[in-house]
């Protein structure tokens, strides 16, 4: 008698990071997602774990989309021996070329850095990967259109259709003997500006969901009067802007709401704007080589990623800071962690003059959440700054779906999956949603625990 396909939820289980879940039908292992753990450091050790399941015993990994937190893990799990295909989108593809070389290159230096200065434990501090096995993964991503089946083994199939969120985000499709598995990946809004909205699905047997707002709504403020709002108070004291920004996603976004306010006349037409992160610049030009995967005219597209200088070199990002001009930096990282924003942060953040906009949702154990959360004093580079800018967050600019919208992208199922399985949210939201689904569409679903292991019947 054969068994049944089993689903193991190694990561994005109680936490929005990580996520990666291993589909095994008679012994074929397929991967979905690859993600890295980031945050606070017990989940960022997972990472240097050994992977659950021997590496190379898994056949093929499908990504959902080209963030960090769903592909960053794929040059350790190459470097651990994986050698199989890794199915995407075009755009994915494209972006993960740049977040993946990006990711090994901070790797190393980082690892230089501790070595340098003494400052590991280990003898020496190794990187978690290498720009070379970033290289290797790169080379085993393999493009699929959306909405073409595409073989895998032991008799699977699976099907990419839109998710919103950010340029070749999808929702996973897998057909087993006997059933279908849906994988949301992140979900998008139903009215970003720059993104199509998530495509409709109307069934599945076992549904794997997001929760990342799982327990909160966007609101309903305008984007563009909060974000004029702002601007305009700042440089009307004198100050500058620093929008700490993903580079993927979030960073081109905040590109189309800036042209949007230079052409109404909202902001100055002459007020300076950097876009200081040479990964969102290249992620600019992958934005304006796929125009058929946004909602935005050619046109505009093109004028909305030109409205910002992009600083390429190290001299002129710190010249930025030097400058007593009013201005708006957009650069990352978005929750502040890491990268050029940290120097900017390190130079702006004392002076109340100046404000620092957040753009999204920042994880526990992050700058970011620290800051939001009251912080009186920042650690940056060993030194604690004190925090007098003021400080916002413009949380409507997310590019998950919020509870709402999760709901209504449910909603278009005509008939209830056997199982939904919650993943990708902090408990709080995790949980909310479970009782949301349960309560207002009656369907059996539960928020995963890392580790689990359930057999699809």
């Amino acid at each position: 008698m054969q068994s049944n396909p089993r689903l193991r939820f190694l990561g994005a289980a109680g936490t929005v990071t990580g996520s990666r879940h291993l589909l095994d039908v008679r012994g074929q292992r397929i991967l979905l997602d690859c993600g890295l753990f980031q945050g606070v450091k017990p989940l960022r050790l997972r990472n240097w774990a050994p992977f659950p399941v021997p590496p190379t015993d898994i056949e093929a990994v499908v990504l959902s989309h080209a963030h960090l937190d769903h592909s960053g893990y794929l040059p350790r799990l190459v470097r651990e021996g994986f050698h199989g295909p890794i199915y995407c989108s075009e755009a994915t593809r494209d972006l993960c070329r740049i977040l993946l070389l990006d990711s090994a290159h901070l790797q190393e230096s980082d690892a230089d850095y501790l070595n340098r200065h003494g400052l590991s434990q280990h003898k020496p501090a190794l990187p978690l990967y290498t720009v070379a096995d970033a290289q290797r993964a790169i080379s085993a991503l393999c493009p699929v259109e959306f909405d073409t089946p595409q073989d895998l083994p032991a008799g699977l199939r699976f099907t990419l259709t839109r998710a919103g969120h950010i340029l070749g985000a999808a929702v996973v499709h897998v057909a087993y003997d006997g059933g279908k598995l849906v994988f949301s990946g992140d979900l998008g809004r139903y009215n970003d500006p720059l993104m199509p909205p998530p495509q409709t699905v109307t069934e599945a047997d076992y549904l794997i969901i997001e929760s990342t707002y799982g327990n909160r709504l966007h609101g309903t403020q305008d984007v563009l009067d909060s974000l004029a709002d702002i601007i305009g108070h700042t440089i009307s004291r004198g100050g500058t802007v620093i929008i700490p920004a993903f580079a993927v996603g979030r960073a081109q976004l905040l590109l189309l709401h800036l042209h949007r306010l230079k052409s109404s006349g909202r902001i100055p037409a002459n007020l300076p704007i950097y876009l200081d992160s040479p990964m969102a610049s290249a992620a600019v030009e992958t934005y304006l080589q796929h125009g058929a995967d946004q909602r935005l005219p050619q046109g505009e597209a093109g004028a909305a990623y030109r409205v910002a200088t992009c600083v390429s070199d190290v001299e002129a990002s710190k010249a930025l800071d030097r400058s007593p001009m009013p201005k708006i930096i957009v650069s990352a990282s978005g929750m502040a962690t890491g990268g050029r924003v940290i120097h900017h942060l390190k130079h702006y953040v004392s002076d109340p003059r100046n404000t620092i906009l957040f753009a999204g949702f920042q994880a526990p154990g992050t700058r970011g959440a620290a800051m939001l959360d009251g912080a009186r004093s920042v650690k940056i580079h060993g030194e604690y700054i004190p925090v007098r800018a003021e400080l916002d967050n413009l949380s409507m600019l997310s590019a998950h779906a919020d509870a709402d919208e999760i709901l209504q992208w449910l909603s278009g199922f005509t008939q209830p999956p056997k199982d939904t399985y919650i993943v990708h949210g902090e408990p709080a939201a995790a949980d909310a949603l479970r009782l949301r689904i349960k309560d207002e569409l009656g369907w059996r679903c539960h928020a995963v625990e890392q580790g689990e292991d359930v057999e699809l019947k």
